[in-house]
């Protein structure tokens, strides 16, 4: 961790210089490792040069304020604000792109909007990656300097400005990280050593050096990084980026160390820190206390994929690609009371077996190590024009739906940024990668939808209009059709805030009925959800017969404890007396 005094490991070169301010200086080498003697101060601008080579940003450099290539800036973290920290699961989180949430696209314009989010019901933001990218814009995956805040976005003082406005508002702080690649413009670290270990290849190219030779110092890199986050900048989680990808055949993963040494840490601060793993894998074992089985993780929570795709293909109808086994009524049953679709059966999308079955009374884990959502940045944005649920003429009684169960559901709930009020604006993937690789991303997106036989325009990721496309309008917040949205979202967040906290996150205490094809009943303790996506009617017997335990969306009556759903839409009734208003 840098304080200041730079050093840099560079294992295979025999000389190493520090430029500083103008001046060529040189380091002094212990083993792999090189040391300025001259300490440094904040502010101050510098790179390195291997065996006379070019100047090179420091792998650790916390600010690259003229981007991947240009020199590194010292910068001195400041100590994070007084907070008590926040158990994270079972929370609600806020997905969040920092660069299109506001039209400043900066964190000081974000902090203007964490009041809307705390109104909202909102109580913890998770921020998609902020390490520095290649040009001005993109949604951050491809990051080559891990441990550097983003300039465009205002750089490591605003970011912890941001995490102390958060926190001072309630919100915990959740931010993306990406372990399992760097982004092809600008990543110099093979430069300096072996970060990456080529015998085992990643959809991005050579893996991150976990369990190859001198992978001990790599795998510092990343814990390292962690704790400059966790710790030095005060954030109460990281989401990490696709973990499957993550290939490391050590006797102990690298995930396994990560998790332990979070604990450790959090124990030494005294406040809770929280890790939440992407995963494709469909094993519990991710969630698993690290010891409990041989290949368990020790991550908080993980994404549940199998959850979006349930909700999001019955909701709309699609069934291609890896929506394929999903669509039923049947297949959200599953997703809401088993976890997984896919837990050890037949993955069509994969072409095999795939995934394990949960244990719903296990003691290592409960609903809410589950992260649930109907969108994300992924998809939305891997979406050919990036659009949203509600988009293409969608009723909208259909996502407000599909919100009414999983937020009121058992898993750990995520919103995406403007989901509250059905945002008129798309996410499409956008990206700023320079005239050599900028051109090659834009013609290869655009043959992968017209390989899924896509007739339409597909946004151009490196025009600039395309990133803009992408902000959200807060000021449609008001129209009437969003307000309603935005409404009915407050107050199922506001239901989901009564429930009785002692049951609930119990994966036992929920079920989920199917009353016919296109409809189900959702009852957990304190809350009964009726969805129906069609335009048959459906009733519903034995519910509560009081107009003021009820609240809907869709043309529904409720008479001698008999529910009728004329149409699209759902009804929520609460034994809890919240008295909410019908919202017909």
């Amino acid at each position: 961790m840098m304080t200041n005094q730079l050093t840099v490991w560079a294992p295979a070169v025999t000389k190493v210089q520090t430029l500083l301010d103008g001046d060529l200086l040189n380091m002094t080498r212990a083993g792999g490792w090189w040391t300025l003697p001259r300490p440094v101060k904040a502010g101050q601008r510098y790179q390195f040069v291997l065996d006379g080579g070019d100047p090179l940003p420091d792998p650790r450099s916390r600010y690259q304020p003229e981007g991947v290539d240009g020199p590194s800036q010292v910068y001195i973290p400041s100590k994070p604000a007084p907070w008590e920290g926040m158990d994270l699961k079972g929370r609600v989180l806020y997905e969040m792109h920092i660069g299109t949430f506001t039209n400043q696209g900066t964190f000081t314009a974000a902090i203007d909007h964490l009041d809307d989010l705390v109104e909202l019901g909102v109580e913890a933001v998770e921020v998609m990656p902020v390490a520095q990218i290649p040009g001005t814009r993109g949604w951050g995956y491809d990051g080559v300097d891990l441990y550097a805040t983003q300039n465009t976005y205002g750089g490591p003082a605003s970011f912890q400005q941001f995490i102390d406005a958060a926190h001072a508002k309630g919100l915990g702080v959740i931010l993306d990280v990406v372990y399992n690649h760097l982004g092809p413009v600008g990543n110099h670290l093979a430069n300096f050593g072996p970060y990456f270990n080529h015998h085992h290849p990643t959809p991005w190219g050579d893996a991150v050096n976990f369990d190859g030779n001198d992978n001990l110092p790599v795998r510092q890199f990343v814990i390292d990084n962690a704790h400059q986050w966790l710790v030095e900048y005060g954030v109460d989680g990281l989401r990490l980026d696709a973990v499957h990808a993550l290939v490391d055949d050590s006797e102990t993963h690298i995930l396994a160390e990560l998790s332990t040494k979070v604990a450790e840490w959090s124990e030494e601060i005294g406040r809770p820190l929280t890790l939440i793993a992407e995963s494709d894998l469909n094993q519990a074992d991710m969630v698993t206390p690290v010891g409990v089985t041989e290949a368990a993780r020790g991550m908080t929570m993980q994404w549940d994929d199998d959850i979006h795709h349930s909700l999001h293909a019955f909701f709309t109808g699609e069934t291609d690609g890896y929506y394929s086994d999903f669509g039923s009524a049947e297949t959200l049953a599953k997703a809401f009371t088993s976890v997984f679709v896919h837990d050890g059966g037949w993955s069509s999308f994969r072409e095999q077996n795939w995934g394990a079955p949960v244990d719903v009374s296990s003691a290592s884990y409960d609903a809410s190590s589950f992260v649930s959502f109907i969108q994300d940045h992924d998809q939305v944005g891997n979406r050919a024009v990036g659009d949203r649920l509600g988009h293409n003429g969608a009723d909208p009684n259909l996502q407000a739906a599909a919100a009414a169960l999983y937020l009121l559901g058992p898993f750990t709930p995520m919103i995406f940024m403007g989901e509250e009020w059905a945002a008129s604006t798309p996410f499409p993937f956008f990206s700023d990668l320079g005239p050599d690789l900028g051109p090659l991303i834009t013609a290869g997106r655009r043959q992968e939808f017209q390989k899924m036989a896509w007739h339409g325009a597909i946004p151009d990721p490196q025009a600039m209009m395309t990133f803009r496309s992408a902000r959200l309008k807060w000021d449609e917040r008001h129209d009437p059709e969003h307000a309603r949205m935005l409404d009915w979202y407050r107050t199922l967040l506001g239901i989901r805030a009564s429930l009785p906290p002692h049951v609930a996150h119990s994966l036992t205490a929920t079920t989920m009925t199917v009353i016919s094809p296109d409809a189900v009943v959702m009852r957990r303790p304190g809350v009964i959800v009726v969805a129906n996506r069609s335009d048959a009617p459906v009733t519903v017997a034995g519910l509560v017969d009081d107009p003021a335990h009820t609240v809907a969306r869709g043309s529904c009556d409720v008479e001698d404890s008999s529910l009728t759903l004329r149409g699209p839409g759902c009804v929520v009734q609460t034994d809890l007396g919240i008295h909410a208003q019908w919202a017909v």
